[in-house]
This record gives structure tokens, C-alpha cells and sequence, in this order.
């Protein structure tokens, strides 16, 4: 099935703006079930990627344990225990946060931003550290330098490419992350399959572990009021990963995966089409996990408006 998606905001009885999505899901026998617009195009998956870079990091003998793995995987909010977590694992690699590559941030929380008040951005509270501190642990169980593990040249990077590829499929292009990684572009069938070989892998690979992690530790993939950390704390067995830009991987309880990305960039849109496809396929969630990812459109601090999912859908053929 093809056909086109979008999400429009209303404001009483008008339609205040809208987003035009490109998603599909992949059957859990790996067949596409349902497609709406861009769904083959080169993309950039962003943040979506890290749990194939975990993957390559574990593949490499990174020294993580689950917490370390499921920060590994997560674009963090910068909350204490996002700090202490990334903290732990370079202190153990006889580092600190001036080893760390990703650039200077503030907490992407908005509880934790405020929290942080008139401190100075800090290479830790960028929400890539603990994906970099994975890096670095990698590298030092190869012994690869580690003073330039994010040039496209490096043994890591390479490695990492190769895994994805390995996962998902082609790599369509590359250019610079936000925290200065390399970012590879793929589209979105290939990330959709990236979700399912994760939940597939059988105990003892690093798939397995890498799924096990973000599951177990949800927390650690995001933070307090963030939609991959309800995702998975409402919805067992589901895995979660938003990308920067609008984009969503998700494994639903079911088995089916799902990928998308809003194309104007509009991050608002993702949780209410995740719950069109969850209500599409009887996947039942509580009214706790809807009202934080699709909250109402406010007017005067009351319910005003919606965020409305237009889903349609005709034989491809």
C-alpha cells in the first residue's frame, strides 16, 4: 500500500498549519504493509542511527555495561543521571569530558535546561556524549587513536558504515552530524529494517544486548516527558529512537517496525502519527503515553486544538 500522510494542527475550527509525512512499516515477516510519500529517497536517519553505531561499538569490544549501552543509544536530556552515566564510563577509560569530540551543549530537557541556569555549555550535557563515550571505548579496545575517532577515515567509522550497511543497507551519502560524527544517509525502508534486526538478534549477539539495553533502561535513551522514554516505558517490548529534524525508528510491540520522517522538519508531528499507526493496528497504549506525545493545541491554557492525522492510502500497484 502507498499513498500520503499528513498531520494538520487545528485551533478551533481551523486548520492552523500542516506537515507532510513520509513512513512506512515493515511487516513483521519484513514485507512492506503500509507506505506514504518519500519512503526510497536518500534520507538522513540522524540520532535514529545510534542503535547501529552501539552495535559496532559492542562488535568492536567497547567495555559497556547496560546503562553505559542504553546511553550509548540515546540523544539524552543532560538530567544528573544522563551526566553520572557518561561520566562513569570515561572516568573508567582514564578520560573526561575534554576527550569527548561532540561540541559544547546545554541539557536538551527543558527541566534540565533550566536546572543548568547560567553554567557554561559542557561537552557531557550535549546529548551525544554517551554515544561518543561509546566511541571512545571502542577505539581504545582496538587501540586506534583517539584524538581523531570522528574523521570518515578513521578504522571506527568505517567500521561503523560497514555495520550499518550490514543492518539496514547502502549507505546513500555522507555529511556531519550536529555533534561532528559523520551522518549516513540511507532511506527510510533501510531504517525501518535497521529496527527489526535489532529486536531480532538472537541472545549473545550485540544486536540482542543493544535492544535488551534500551528496553531495560528507557530512561537513558531520552528523559523525563520524552517521547523514545515513554514509548518504551508504556509500551513493553516497543523500541524507540527519534532522529533529529522530525525522524522516528520504532519497533512496535507487534513486531512490525516502523519509520518516518516529517518533511518540514516539524518535530510536533512525529508522536501523533506513531499513535495513528499504534491505533491502525490495535496496539493498545494508555491515555498517559497519547497525552504526552500528541498533546492538545492550547488556547488561553485550555484545549483548543488537535493534531490531526490524515492517513491515505491506495494499492501501490
Amino acid at each position: 500500500m502507498s499513498g500520503y500522510a499528513t498531520v494538520e494542527v487545528t485551533r478551533g475550527g481551523f486548520v492552523e498549519s500542516e506537515h507532510r509525512v513520509s513512513l512506512v512499516v515493515l511487516e513483521p515477516d519484513g514485507e512492506v504493509g503500509l507506505r506514504a510519500g518519500e519512503t526510497g529517497v536518500p534520507m538522513l536517519a540522524r540520532s535514529a542511527l545510534k542503535p547501529a553505531q552501539a552495535v559496532a561499538c559492542l562488535e568492536l569490544g567497547a567495555d559497556l555495561d547496560d546503562r553505559e549501552l542504553a546511553l550509548a543509544t540515546g540523544s539524552h536530556s543532560g538530567e544528573p543521571q544522563h551526566l553520572a552515566v557518561a561520566a562513569g564510563l570515561l572516568a573508567r577509560l582514564g578520560l573526561d569530558a575534554g576527550a569527548l569530540g561532540c561540541p559544547p551543549g546545554r541539557p536538551l530537557g527543558l527541566a534540565a535546561d533550566r536546572a543548568w541556569g547560567t553554567r557554561e555549555p559542557d561537552r557531557l550535557a550535549m546529548n551525544c556524549s554517551g554515544k561518543h563515550a561509546a566511541m571512545l571505548a571502542a577505539c581504545r579496545a582496538q587501540g586506534w587513536p583517539e584524538d581523531s575517532y570522528l574523521e570518515p577515515a578513521h578504522p571506527l567509522q568505517r567500521h561503523l558504515r560497514a555495520t550499518l550497511e550490514r543492518l539496514a543497507g547502502p549507505v546513500r551519502g555522507v555529511t556531519v552530524d550536529g555533534c561532528g560524527a559523520p551522518a549516513f544517509a540511507t532511506d527510510l525502508v533501510a531504517l525501518a529494517r535497521l529496527g527489526q534486526r535489532l529486536v531480532a538478534g538472537v541472545e549473545g549477539t550485540a544486536e540482542h544486548r543493544v535492544a535488551a539495553a534500551m528496553r531495560a533502561h528507557p530512561e537513558l535513551v531520552a528523559g523525563t516527558d520524552r517521547l523514545d522514554t515513554a514509548v518504551m516505558a508504556h509500551l513493553p517490548g516497543a523500541v524507540s529512537k527519534i532522529g533529529a529534524e522530525g525522524v522516528l525508528l520504532a519497533v512496535l510491540p507487534d513486531g512490525a517496525a516502523l519509520a518516518l520522517t516529517i518533511v518540514d522538519g516539524g518535530a510536533r508531528a512525529v508522536g501523533p502519527v506513531l499513535l495513528e499507526i499504534l491505533d491502525r493496528r490495535g496496539v493498545a497504549h494508555p491515555a498517559e503515553l497519547r497525552d504526552l506525545v500528541a498533546p492538545h493545541v492550547r488556547g488561553g491554557g485550555h484545549p483548543i486544538g488537535v493534531h490531526r492525522v490524515r492517513l491515505c492510502v491506495h494499492s501501490s500497484g
